[in-house]
């Protein structure tokens, strides 16, 4: 219990006095901030569902597959461009893009919904992909303004973990969705789109207050409170994995559907209970301050930031040439691997170009999959509603790439100097035996690629963002990121609308002048049996070998690198900051210690 039944909240508790400065404190505080921000990124994973309600927009619109696949390429598109809202949360708090983006979300995926229940006209198809671009846009307004906010907010640690964090609930964000989508729906899929309009718009201007940046302070032990946040977060994915298997195996009436759904947002919510904890340590160290006691460990306000540092040592002279050399004398000249590129030099750098290739290869693959992952499963002969428990199983699976490869990583370049590129190149062999379990249809062989693929997506992306920031710094690093990002859609217009969706819709038409019939206009083209994506996975297979083989360049060139120190600058400046504190806590003598109490 946090509350004390004294009025003036002494003995470490809160009294009834306290309870509303408290509260105004937990919901202005940075710990609800990143609470708030879970719970945006939990039901913002639109993106990755297009696989259970593209089925619908195929069959109601009668679309061809190279027709849908391109709808999924502007959704890639669309979640990947995103400088435009990094420029905007330059200048403005963190809540304008997600109001924009919020607004964007609801119009693109609300207009794909009239337009499947057929309560407006037809839309032309660049219209359709509009809509789709425009409601899959948001996922950058969210990256940017919960992700990009809580890492500025939370500086002092592990960034690799607070990513793959956030990033984490975005994974888990569609088998979030569609357990909603069962208690609130039932099995309406075209009311799945409906859903995905309005909720994660609601939730984004709910929390929008409470989505700021904050004073950069540094708590005691706050690495250790993040990690808790993992363990919570595992417990919710290992529930939701728990379930969808259960779900699976037994019938669910509405009313389990109720209770699983129920079971899921408590566990949802649970870190509000970290949350009021850290709210309250802040609160002790506050009263005691105020009270003239002395706080065990006070707070840390971390201003110091290493790459001013370096300029500002620098001798004038130095500094005076650095401002005469222009961008184009230098862009062939790059620094040293983790000191800070300029954007050009990275973007010109053999680096950067390696990385861009194997990426195309890595991601275009695991995206075709999820993109098609509706069509793969009716064309195997899976039951329709089985066609839910992969999309959720993808959806986990992506959060878990991304928590294990963040940590794991970590840890084994830490203690083992395991380089980063070696463990992409691994997530991209894996990731083939998805690949060739599709292709040759092996026996509930889909629920095993779903796994395979959902992981090594997540995989991918804390590894390449990391990647970036060791090799390039961190200067320009959201500029970079967003560079990098474009991968995915040209990936996926490579090998999802070129290729996947041209060789299915050749083999629909084989199938439909084997037995005599004719498509008629506006009708939808299906394909059934395993020749539907052998080839197309196949030849995604040897493309993602081959992604692989580039990115061993990448592990052949930093070998070096990843053998130092990589963190070495960092620690420098964290050991010179300590001793700056201590110097300033020697220079406070007892007598001013009195005078302050």
């Amino acid at each position: 219990m946090v509350a004390s039944t004294t009025g003036n909240g002494r003995g470490g508790g809160l009294g009834f006095d306290d309870i509303k400065p408290f509260t105004l404190q937990v919901f202005t505080g940075r710990w609800f901030m990143i609470f708030s921000s879970f719970l945006i990124l939990s039901v913002s994973g639109a993106s990755y569902m297009f696989g259970l309600y593209s089925r619908e927009i195929k069959s109601v619109l009668g679309y061809d597959q190279s027709t849908l696949n391109l709808l999924s390429f502007f959704k890639d598109l669309g979640s990947n461009i995103g400088f435009l809202y990094g420029l905007i949360n330059e200048v403005t708090p963190p809540c304008v893009v997600l109001t924009i983006g919020g607004a964007l979300n609801f119009f693109g995926y609300f207009m794909i919904w009239l337009a499947v229940t057929k309560k407006i006209a037809k839309p032309q198809v660049w219209i359709m992909c509009l809509y789709i671009f425009v409601g899959a846009n948001s996922h950058c307004s969210t990256n940017t303004g919960a992700i990009v906010t809580t890492v500025k907010n939370f500086p002092g640690i592990l960034r690799g973990v607070v990513i793959s964090l956030l990033s984490g609930y975005l994974g888990l964000s569609a088998a979030i969705i569609t357990q909603l989508y069962y208690a609130f729906y039932g099995n309406d899929s075209k009311s799945l789109i409906l859903l995905m309009a309005w909720l994660p718009t609601a939730t984004s201007f709910s929390f929008l207050p409470f989505i700021r940046k904050h004073k950069a302070t540094q708590q005691p032990n706050e690495a250790k409170v993040f990690y808790n946040f993992v363990y919570m977060t595992l417990g919710l994915a290992a529930f939701l994995l728990i379930i969808i298997i259960i779900q699976k195996s037994v019938h669910f009436t509405h009313t389990a559907y109720y209770g699983s759904t129920a079971a899921m947002l408590f566990l949802l919510i649970l870190p509000l209970g970290v949350v009021i904890v850290e709210e309250f340590k802040i609160w002790k160290i506050r009263k005691m301050d105020f009270n003239g006691g002395d706080p065990p460990q006070p707070l840390k306000i971390l201003t110091e930031k290493p790459n001013q540092e370096k300029s500002e040592t620098l001798p004038l002279a130095e500094q005076t040439v650095q401002k005469q050399v222009y961008c184009w004398q230098s862009l062939f000249k790059p620094p040293n691997r983790g000191e800070d590129y300029t954007i050009f030099q990275a973007i010109f750098s053999i680096d950067m170009l390696v990385l861009f290739l194997s990426t195309v290869c890595s991601i275009g693959g695991t995206v075709t999959v999820v993109n098609n992952l509706g069509q793969i499963g009716t064309s195997l002969g899976y039951p329709a509603q089985r066609l839910t428990t992969f999309v959720s199983l993808i959806s986990i699976w992506i959060y878990f790439g991304k928590i294990v490869i963040g940590v794991s990583s970590e840890f084994l370049i830490t203690k083992f100097k395991f380089p980063r590129p070696l463990m992409l190149t691994s997530i991209l062999l894996l990731s083939c035996i998805g690949h060739l379990l599709i292709a040759f249809n092996v026996t509930n062989g889909l629920y095993v690629a779903s796994i395979i693929i959902g992981f090594c997506f997540g995989a991918n992306w804390p590894l390449l963002l990391t990647i970036k920031s060791e090799l390039f710094g961190l200067k320009h690093y959201s500029t970079l990121h967003t560079i990098g990002g474009m991968a995915s859609p040209v990936g996926s217009y490579l090998l999802n609308v070129r290729l996947t969706g041209h060789l299915y819709d050749n083999e629909a038409k084989k199938q439909m002048a084997a037995l005599g019939l004719t498509r008629k206009p506006g009708e939808e083209l299906n394909c059934n049996g395993t020749e539907c994506f052998k080839w197309s996975f196949i030849i995604i297979t040897a493309v993602t070998i081959f992604g692989a083989l580039v990115s061993l360049i990448l592990v052949f060139r930093t070998r070096k690198f990843y053998r130092s120190d990589i963190y070495k600058k960092f620690k420098e400046v964290e050991t010179r900051t300590s001793e700056t504190e201590i110097g300033m806590t020697q220079k406070v003598g007892p007598s001013d210690q009195a005078r302050e109490g």
